[in-house]
Formats: C-alpha cells, sequence, structure tokens
C-alpha cells in the first residue's frame, strides 16, 4: 500500500482517483474534491479545509480526523466505509452512502447530515444542530446517540436504535419500521404518519405526539408532560408506566395506564368502541 505521510495537499482533485493508499497526518484545502473517486484507501489523522473531499469512494476507512467548517458536503457517494473518532464541524455530511460505519464521532453541525443512505451502523454519537439528521435513510442500528435537532429520521425506514437521547421535535414523521429501545425523546408531535413504530421501555416527553400513526406499540415506557395524544392513531398497543394527560380521539387499539386525566371523544365519526381503555379515567370529553 502506497504511503502519503505530513503533506500539505492543495488544489481541484489533489489526489484524484488515488488508490490502494495510506493517507497519514496530511491537510487538504484550497481546493475541492482532493480525494474524489477513490478506492482502498485508509486516512488518519489528516484534516480537510475545503469542500466535498470524500466523494464516490470505495471502500475507505477514515479514522481519528478533522473535517473543518469549509469542507462541507464532505463525504457522498461512499460505499464501504468505516469511519472513526471523527471531529466534523461541516454540514450536510454522509449523502447517498451505502454500507457505512460511523463510530466515537462529534458533529457539531449535524444539519441535513446522513441523506438518502441505506446499511448504517452508529455508535457512540454526539450530534448537535442536527436538524433533518437521517432523513430518508433506511437499514439503521444505532446505540448511544445523542442528538440535539428537530426533524430525526424523517421517511426513514427499518430504524433500531437503543440507549439513545433525542431532542428532537418532529422525530420519526413518515417513518416505517422503527424500533427504539432504552431511549429518552423529547420534542413536539412524535412520530406523526408513520407506521409499524415500536417502544420498549422508553421516556418520552411529546405535546400532541403520536398522532395519524398505524401499528403504534409502547411497552412499559413512561410518557410525561406530554398532551393531545394518540389522535387518528388506528390499531395501537400502549402501555404506559405514568398517568396520562389528555388522550384524544384515538382509532383502534389498546391503552393501558395508571390513568388519564382527559379523554376526549369528540369526532362523530369514530366508533370510540374500538379502542379499549384500561385505565382510571378521571374525566371525559365528549
Amino acid at each position: 500500500m502506497n504511503l502519503i505521510k505530513e503533506k500539505h495537499l492543495e488544489g481541484e482533485r489533489a489526489l484524484f482517483q488515488c488508490e490502494d493508499s495510506q493517507i497519514e497526518s496530511c491537510l487538504f484545502d484550497n481546493g475541492e474534491s482532493p480525494l474524489k473517486e477513490g478506492k482502498n484507501l485508509i486516512v488518519v489523522n489528516t484534516d480537510f479545509g475545503w469542500k466535498y473531499p470524500l466523494w464516490y469512494n470505495r471502500n475507505l476507512t477514515v479514522k481519528n480526523c478533522h473535517f473543518l467548517k469549509d469542507s462541507k458536503s464532505g463525504l457522498w457517494y461512499v460505499k464501504n466505509g468505516t469511519f472513526s473518532s471523527l471531529d466534523i464541524e461541516a454540514v450536510k455530511e454522509f449523502r447517498y452512502c451505502e454500507g457505512i460505519r460511523i463510530e466515537d464521532t462529534s458533529f457539531h453541525h449535524g444539519a441535513e447530515t446522513l441523506w438518502n443512505c441505506k446499511d448504517v451502523s452508529l455508535k457512540r454519537l454526539e450530534i448537535q444542530e442536527a436538524d433533518y439528521f437521517g432523513f430518508h435513510s433506511s437499514d439503521i442500528e444505532g446505540e448511544r446517540l445523542h442528538l440535539v435537532g428537530n426533524y430525526c429520521f424523517d421517511s426513514g425506514k427499518n430504524i433500531y436504535l437503543k440507549d439513545s437521547v433525542l431532542l428532537s421535535k418532529d422525530a420519526f414523521w413518515n417513518a416505517e419500521h422503527v424500533l427504539l429501545v432504552n431511549c429518552v425523546i423529547e420534542g413536539e408531535y412524535f412520530g406523526w404518519n408513520s407506521s409499524d413504530i415500536t417502544l420498549i421501555h422508553c421516556t418520552i416527553k411529546s405535546h400532541q405526539g403520536f398522532c395519524y400513526m398505524k401499528n403504534l406499540k409502547l411497552i412499559d415506557c413512561k410518557i410525561e408532560e406530554s398532551d393531545l395524544i394518540f389522535e387518528y392513531c388506528e390499531n395501537i398497543d400502549v402501555t404506559s408506566l405514568t398517568p396520562l394527560s389528555t388522550v384524544k380521539n384515538p382509532i383502534s387499539g389498546k391503552i393501558k395506564a395508571p390513568s388519564i386525566e382527559c379523554l376526549i371523544e369528540n369526532d362523530a365519526k369514530i366508533d370510540h368502541s374500538k379502542v379499549l381503555i384500561e385505565s382510571e379515567v378521571k374525566s371525559r370529553e365528549i
């Protein structure tokens, strides 16, 4: 394997179509697309200071690297890549990638990142300013994520996350086949228009969350500070370990909780007998 070490590389496509190389302790700047169309590369301890550094790469390993603010849109169209211990200041990273593993990495400005990707593994990530993180991506497994940013995983599919904290308004909208285990989710309007969503041992805080959903299952979850939930939900199976504030017009399924402060059933178009309530209902609005 060719070794490229301690170089300051400038200019557009500085190492275009580089193959079978280890790039170590280098700086790329003042030129777009320095490693475009790379193949079989190991990149370590290297700084990227300009746009589009790693596009259309195959079989890529990147570790202990720094992506500066101006290296935006840096990792697109990558197939088979492992990324670890990265410090990423740039936005719009990881799009149209397939077969990627990202570990022990900080995204300082994770907005519009991880779009249209599939076959993704995420471990121990800190993701800040992350609006629209994970949009339209599929086949994702993640653990120990800490994400701050709205609209995460919109239109995602086949997603499994555990031991994670998501501080995100409108999380998991339009999503399909999602499993969340031991997670904390805080943010308004969780999960609208989604289907086949399961949460196990999770804590959720969401004003007007869980609406317009199909096949929703909550197993031994804590639903706190959440009102006007389950509106127009079909085939739900909910077990909450905490009292519920207001439940509004679910369509069908089962809800079990220590109590429901207010059950709203004021939509005459709904057959409310299709919802089994296994809870003390303190008040009703009809």
